[in-house]
């Protein structure tokens, strides 16, 4: 039977399109068409391996009559002037994470989906994950009682990656607060309900020369009373993989004798020099692809992604979502549920897009959740400045999942 494909043009051809390339190749119900970038490199490259049109202009792609819809990947603070360019031309649009920099364009992004008549679906997140999903449907299943507290935890290199001046400047949507708490926030609302009451966090700037926030630690309160810890450091000592059997957060065996390559790979360089390494890494780059197994399209040996360690405490079990399914630590038994990867990575992000425009199913991962994540992310930043606990006011539930235990 001819598979329906959905035609996407991609706005923004660097790292999160380069992350997201191996799904976009090899599911079936993709056809990729279009491309924009303002980077000549970029579009030539893109030209070359997909004989698609390349624009130099998220609004001049959007005018395409072949584009269906539309995946925005470029830097965070063109999220919303970009969403709202798709959905002005009537494109459904996938958008990556962070949705954006505020409630305002958050919420501006919302209704112009929703005026337009298009879907809007904000990912890629780690909610996404099945073991992610699985976790939830065993807590809704009620067979190990009610969840009471959860807690997250990640030690990554995150912020000795080469990085242009922007993702080190937090009022562009640089540091860690915007580029990886959306993963345990999403994780967190999505296990525990969706609803966060309130957040008190704190946060921190270690390194003067990385400019941004490079760590944090948050105490979310649910409406239910469930309460969460996360914790995250991009500080490249510790790495929290050592906890999850050395299996990456694309979900690949990591090599534990490369500690340290992160900072070797900066030493010495000057932000110029920083930007060449950035530049040459990224999508039509000289070294684009060169080391980095989660940008490859062949088949491989890999598990689920994972965002760290996280464990979801019931009445009678810790739930711990891994890269090999779902470890139960029960009352009486310790064992692990596994969950089948599927054939391509990230296949889930492309389940919802596809649903939402194909068949109009609504979206887990919407606009309105994009926000209720965002806000909680806000507040982590609000906490930390004023020292105190914020409320919030832009939540919203997750959707019944249970297929039982």
């Amino acid at each position: 039977m001819t598979v329906r494909k959905l035609r996407l043009g991609i706005a923004g051809l660097g790292r999160a399109f380069s992350l997201m390339l191996p799904t976009l190749v090899q599911d079936e119900r993709i056809e990729i068409v279009a491309g924009a970038d303002p980077r000549a490199e970029a579009r030539e490259r893109f030209a070359q391996d997909f004989a698609g049109r390349a624009y130099e202009s998220v609004e001049q792609m959007c005018a395409d009559p072949a584009v269906e819809a539309v995946y925005v990947s470029t830097p965070h603070q063109y999220h919303r002037d970009n969403v709202l360019a798709a959905a002005k031309a009537g494109r459904h649009i996938l958008c990556e994470k962070p949705m954006a920099l505020s409630v305002e364009d958050s919420l501006a992004m919302i209704t112009a989906a929703r005026e337009a008549g298009v879907a809007l679906v904000v990912g890629h997140s780690h909610s996404f994950d099945a073991p992610v999903r699985r976790t939830r449907e065993l807590i809704e299943s009620g067979a190990f009682g009610p969840l009471h507290m959860m807690s997250a935890l990640n030690y990554t290199d995150f912020i000795y990656r080469p990085r242009r001046p922007e993702e080190l400047d937090t009022s562009k949507g640089g540091g860690v607060i915007f580029n990886q708490a959306p993963h345990q926030v999403d994780n967190l609302r999505f296990i525990g309900g969706g609803m966060v009451k309130s957040v008190r966090a704190a946060t921190a700037v270690i390194d003067p020369a990385r400019r941004t926030e490079g760590a944090y630690t948050a105490f979310l309160t649910f409406d239910s009373g469930v309460v969460a810890t996360m914790t995250y450091s991009g500080y490249a000592h510790f790495d929290s993989d050592e906890l999850v059997d050395w299996i990456n957060e694309g979900g690949l065996p990591k090599n534990p004798d490369n500690y340290g390559a992160a900072r070797r790979a900066l030493k010495g360089a000057s932000e110029a020099d920083e930007l060449a390494i950035k530049a040459q890494s990224n999508y039509g780059g000289a070294r684009y692809g060169q080391g980095d197994a989660r940008l490859s399209t062949k088949p491989q040996t890999r598990w689920h992604q994972n965002f760290g360690l996280l464990v979801a405490s019931c009445s009678h079990a810790d739930l711990r979502p891994t890269s090999k399914g779902v470890m139960i630590y029960a009352d009486d038994e310790r064992r692990l549920e596994d969950v089948p990867v599927r054939a391509v990575p990230r296949m889930e992000v492309i389940d919802e897009l596809y649903a939402a425009v194909v068949d109009g199913v609504p979206s887990v991962h919407d606009g309105v959740w994009g926000l209720a994540t965002m806000e909680v992310c806000f507040a982590i930043l609000q906490s930390a400045r004023e020292g105190r606990e914020v409320t919030l006011r832009h939540q919203v539930p997750t959707p019944a999942l249970s297929r039982g235990a």
